[in-house]
């Protein structure tokens, strides 16, 4: 997704009645820290018949990849949790609230409680569909037209820029950020640094991601597959082996 360059101010009576507000369409990923490699995976599957000797070891390729592969099939999993990645989220609140909901990760998010939160908003890209269809469960979206997408970027700009006026309104007057933030919308950017290990960020990749040639096809929110798609081509980059048998088995976490 690509940065909306749009601001949007407002004016009343020739007053300025809320500062600029900023729409972005662009949710960034960046792998901060890891751990994470197909060799860790080996030696963690190889300590149960090695003893000691498995944390010396070194493998090809082709051993390692058969291994992972035979660790992947068998849903052996645990080997696959002795690594963990750290990614850096820029995205807004209600994107961060769906990672959350995968409890075996840890987060630590940017408090509207000890900072002004910036603003900062989202707005979808022209790329992104509008319009749902059909029941839930058995739903799909479709393109908006031009004139679904001008209503989109008015009410939700015009919504957005009364809802800092009124929070930027309760700072000036002292109101503590705690109780000043309950206006703003889940529409606000937010910065998490979001930590898991391959297990657990194969079970994030196999529900957040729309692939056909999974063995069970999702159909996640646009947003969090935005994010899914960003981690994935790190973990591909870090375990390419791990990540080809976890293609290879229909993208299910062992």
């Amino acid at each position: 997704m690509t940065i909306s360059p749009a601001i949007e101010t407002g004016t009343d009576q020739g007053t300025l009645f809320a500062p600029e507000i900023e729409l972005r369409s662009e949710i960034t990923v960046e792998l901060v820290d890891h751990t994470a490699s197909d060799l860790g995976v080996i030696k963690a599957a190889r300590v149960s018949t090695a003893g000691e000797e498995a944390h010396r070891e070194e493998r090809g390729d082709e051993y390692m990849g058969g291994l992972i592969r035979y660790l992947m099939r068998s849903r052996h999993g645990s080997p696959f949790e002795h690594n963990s990645m750290t990614f850096l989220v820029h995205a807004p609140i209600f994107t961060i609230r769906h990672m959350m909901r995968h409890r075996m990760w840890s987060f630590n998010e940017e408090s509207a409680r000890y900072k002004d939160l910036k603003n900062v908003f989202y707005v979808p890209d022209r790329e992104r569909a509008l319009k749902q269809i059909g029941k839930p469960g058995h739903y799909q979206y479709v393109p908006g037209d031009e004139q679904d997408y001008e209503l989109v970027s008015t009410a939700t700009s015009e919504a957005y820029r009364a809802a800092f006026r009124e929070y930027q309104k309760m700072l000036d007057a002292g109101i503590a950020r705690e109780l000043a933030r309950v206006v703003l919308p889940v529409a606000t950017y937010s910065t998490v640094y979001a930590t898991c290990n391959a297990r657990s960020l194969m079970h994030f990749l196999g529900l957040r991601t729309n692939r056909a040639d999974a063995a069970y096809v999702s159909h996640p929110q646009r947003e969090i597959e935005v994010v899914a798609e960003q981690m994935e081509e790190e973990f591909a980059r870090l375990m390419p082996l791990t990540h080809e048998a976890f293609e290879k088995f229909g993208r299910v976490s062992p």
